[in-house]
């Protein structure tokens, strides 16, 4: 069964696959497939007309495959692709629905850690009263602070982690440091969840979806060595009520034995590990196609 894969292009080499997702491209290709480059640069830069310029004229439905993208850019790389007769199965409203936290934190909200958000520009963290007032429904205890997309985990005590958040100096502060250090590239605004205590060494699990149906467990590309096997009986009805087609879901066991979704994320921009063959995914994606 036929569709077009659309990767991103090596920018020293704009003729070959990104050496990131060289191993995907190539699991990608058979009969009836279609493997595509676009310029990553070219569309970070405005130019979307530009960042597609590769793609073959009437490839038909299409998955993309490559690295993250703003709702914005992904929408321009659509209408720039419907241009040239290629159609990305995945909507930008389905695309941003799956990919900020915002857009997929009430569907998940029986089975992931508390959460608000305040909208926020990049440099420019909310004033300390909005914090506080935001928070409130958490109650005390420790939290973590991210964007609509990403955290800053690797810099836990000074631009992640709030150990009480009835500190507000201490949240404030956390939160100035995280909005300094994603600089523009901050996404929608300020995200607070409540922290929860996962299982030690055990790592998480990610699970890759199509229309519904989970098609690859591997490991998240932070534990590569680990992979547990978590239950998806409570999280299969909710990827479904998402609505979107091509999603991931992180899930990892908290200590009192309950399996939990720690972020979920639109497919076509999740890592995906060296380590797995992507075939299985990409025959799936090509009969969804």
């Amino acid at each position: 069964m036929g569709a077009t894969f659309i990767f991103c292009a090596d920018p020293l080499r704009p003729r070959h696959t990104d050496r990131h997702f060289a191993d995907e491209a190539r699991a990608a290709g058979g009969p009836g497939r279609t493997v595509a480059l676009i310029d990553h640069d070219a569309l970070v830069a405005g130019d979307a007309t530009a960042a597609v310029a590769r793609v073959p004229e009437g490839s038909g439905a299409a998955w993309y495959r490559g690295w993250m993208l703003t709702a914005g850019q992904y929408g321009a790389l659509r209408q720039a692709l419907a241009a040239r007769g290629v159609t990305l199965l995945t909507t930008p409203e389905r695309y941003r629905r799956a990919h900020e936290l915002p857009g997929w934190y009430d569907v998940f909200a029986p089975v992931t850690p508390r959460s608000v958000w305040l909208p926020a520009s990049p440099l420019v963290p909310p004033a300390r009263p909005a914090l506080v007032r935001a928070v409130a429904s958490l109650g005390g205890g420790p939290g973590i602070v991210k964007d609509y997309v990403k955290s800053r985990k690797h810099e836990w005590d000074e631009a992640c982690f709030v150990p009480d958040l009835t500190d507000a100096r201490r949240l404030a502060s956390v939160v100035a440091r995280f909005v300094e250090l994603r600089d523009d590239a901050l996404v929608g605004g300020v995200v607070v969840r409540a922290f929860e205590h996962f299982r030690a060494g055990l790592g998480e699990a990610r699970l890759w979806w199509v229309d519904g149906d989970p098609v690859l467990l591997t490991a998240h590309p932070d534990s590569p060595g680990l992979r547990p096997e978590p239950d998806t009986d409570a999280v299969r009805p909710l990827v479904a009520a998402l609505g979107c087609r091509f999603v991931t879901t992180d899930l990892a066991l908290r200590e009192d034995g309950e399996w939990r979704v720690v972020e979920v994320g639109d497919g076509q921009v999740s890592d995906l590990p060296r380590d797995v063959s992507a075939e299985p995914l990409f025959h799936r994606l090509a009969q969804a196609g």
